[in-house]
């Protein structure tokens, strides 16, 4: 099946922003890098603001048909567990410094930031808020009314999250086979 030029387009503007950051992103840089004319670009988005806001989409599209692919089922069929080891493995072996950019970037724009929000609320959510403490109960840690499972999981969370933005950071990489056993062990302690 051939490429869309729409999906030629944002996988250019990807690459703009893997090389160069979002600021980067213009209709002409990312036209030199599709090998189209700012009119062809202009075609598919009417403003810079479009195009920006079609990459986030682009980009976390792609997450989503990774994650899908590492549960082997879409999010609404998989357990809590699922979700979380898919997207261990997931964010650990194919985030890109492109992407991150593009949600630091996202985090000052709420529709930006909606697109990676939703993805995130699916596969990986917070853990949710411990209820609130009983009166007669109030003198109580606020740990010891957390549920131990879901603080588990989001320490998980933390550790996926961690490994790729210290890469995305830093001009450290570790081993690809280290990386896959780091994944590997944040997953399989889902299990457990």
């Amino acid at each position: 099946m051939r490429t869309s030029k729409r999906t030629q387009i944002l996988d250019a503007a990807t690459r703009v922003v893997q090389r160069e950051g979002v600021k980067s992103v213009t209709f002409d840089s990312v036209a030199a890098e599709a090998g189209l004319t700012k009119g062809g670009l202009l075609y598919h988005f009417a403003s810079r603001d479009d195009l920006v806001q079609a990459i986030h989409q682009h980009l976390a599209d792609r997450w989503e048909a990774d994650l899908v692919a590492a549960a082997g089922k879409p999010a609404a069929a998989a357990t809590r567990d699922e979700r979380l080891a898919a997207y261990t493995r997931v964010a650990i072996q194919s985030a890109t410094r492109a992407e991150l950019l593009l949600m630091l970037e996202g985090s000052t724009n709420t529709a930006h930031a909606a697109v990676w929000e939703a993805v995130t609320e699916r596969w990986a959510p917070p853990p949710p808020p411990a209820p609130a403490p009983a009166p007669a109960s109030a003198s109580a840690s606020a740990s010891a009314s957390a549920d131990p499972a879901a603080l588990d999981r989001f320490i998980l969370r933390l550790a996926a999250d961690g490994l790729w933005l210290y890469e995305s950071l830093t001009s450290d990489r570790l081993d690809p086979a280290m990386r896959q056993a780091v994944a590997e062990r944040i997953a399989d302690a889902l299990d457990q």
